[in-house]
């Protein structure tokens, strides 16, 4: 099968490498001993014999001797062998044609046309696919994402604060929400080195919602409401942040797209735009829901800065983000490290 299929993708280079709708003609010249093969208005190629005696040779031989003759050399790892290639100024090239043999399956690609021969039943099947095009891998391109999250922090000893203090996390709410425009230069295969800014909102949402933080004198306090009735007790943060990464994506090394794992990890580091408290509570005699802010950002640090890592399968990336540097400034208030846990959009 695979000499036929061979045959296919020579007659099909006049088709597909060189865009014509023109059959080729070819063009003998005893003169000059060789022969030239026309494609469309400008497209040919010429071979050129010593003499007459290798002419007459040439005209003697079959698809399989001129297919020997070109000496076409198998890759190894992947079994492809490259039959046509066309090499461009720059210095880089372009397969026109390919055959990928694996045992009773014979795979060949001519521009954006696969075929495909099973052979490993009673019968052959062949499929043929068309508007195939390989996506290509840019040296450098620039994206938006968003990132999704979850907030917390660890005391001085490594742990989440427990339940019993005033500042405790409550998961659900606790939400990072961060906008990233970002940039990703090739510096070899599967090998990226990812940079760009953004802006994160922190926000963290206390367990015990009788708790309300506020601006002390000289730190942040938090105090014990029991004359009203408490629904919701935060602290929110919003920074403009720059980070960069060094990323590994296997599967681009692998030649498998988009399929393999990535991973990623780098610093960042960002600048406090705003920060503040929020109370929601209603009255105990009965009232409308009322909201309580306070200017908090005083006690929060103007600098943050730590360690960005990612993990990535397909389409669907995670990541986590651990301040180096406490939320509050030193002796304004307890020492926690913010982490974050999240989705990358």
């Amino acid at each position: 099968m695979k000499k036929y299929l061979l045959l296919f993708c020579l007659m099909a280079i006049v088709k597909i490498g060189f865009a014509s709708n023109e059959m080729p003609t070819l063009d003998h010249k005893i003169n000059s001993d060789s022969v030239i093969v026309e494609f469309g208005k400008s497209g040919k190629v010429v071979i050129i014999v010593n003499n007459k005696e290798d002419f007459e040779k040439l005209k003697s031989m079959n698809i399989n001797e001129i297919i020997r003759e070109l000496d076409l050399k198998q890759n190894e790892e992947n079994g492809e062998l490259t039959i046509v290639q066309i090499q461009k100024k720059d210095g880089t090239s372009k397969d026109i044609v390919r055959v990928n043999e694996d045992g009773m399956e014979t795979e060949v690609y001519i521009g954006g046309i696969r075929v495909f021969v099973d052979e490993t039943g009673d019968n052959t099947k062949v499929k043929i696919e068309s508007g195939l095009k390989k996506k290509s891998d840019p040296p450098f391109r620039t994206y938006f994402n968003i990132d999704l999250g979850v907030n917390n922090y660890l005391d001085s000893n490594g742990d989440f604060p427990s339940s019993d203090n005033p500042y405790a996390v409550k998961g659900w709410g606790s939400w990072n929400v961060g906008l990233n425009w970002m940039a990703a230069q090739r510096i070899s295969k599967g090998f990226y080195w990812d940079f760009g800014i953004g802006f994160q909102f922190y926000n963290f949402k206390f367990e015990n919602r009788d708790f309300q933080a506020i601006r002390g004198d000289n730190q942040i306090d938090f105090l014990q409401r029991n004359d009203v009735d408490g629904f919701k007790s935060k602290i929110s943060a919003s920074y403009l942040t720059a980070m960069t990464m060094l990323e590994l994506d296997f599967g681009k090394m692998n030649d498998n797209g988009g399929k393999g794992l990535r991973i990623a990890v780098g610093p960042y580091a960002g600048y406090r735009l705003g920060g503040q408290s929020k109370y929601v509570y209603r009255e105990l005699e009965g009232s409308g829901r009322k909201k309580d802010k306070q200017n908090t950002g005083l006690y929060l640090q103007n600098f943050r800065y730590g360690l960005r890592g990612e993990v990535g399968v397909g389409r669907v990336t995670f990541f986590t983000t651990y301040d180096m540097n406490e939320l509050f400034q030193a002796g304004k208030g307890s020492e926690l490290n913010p982490i974050t846990f999240g989705i990358v959009f």
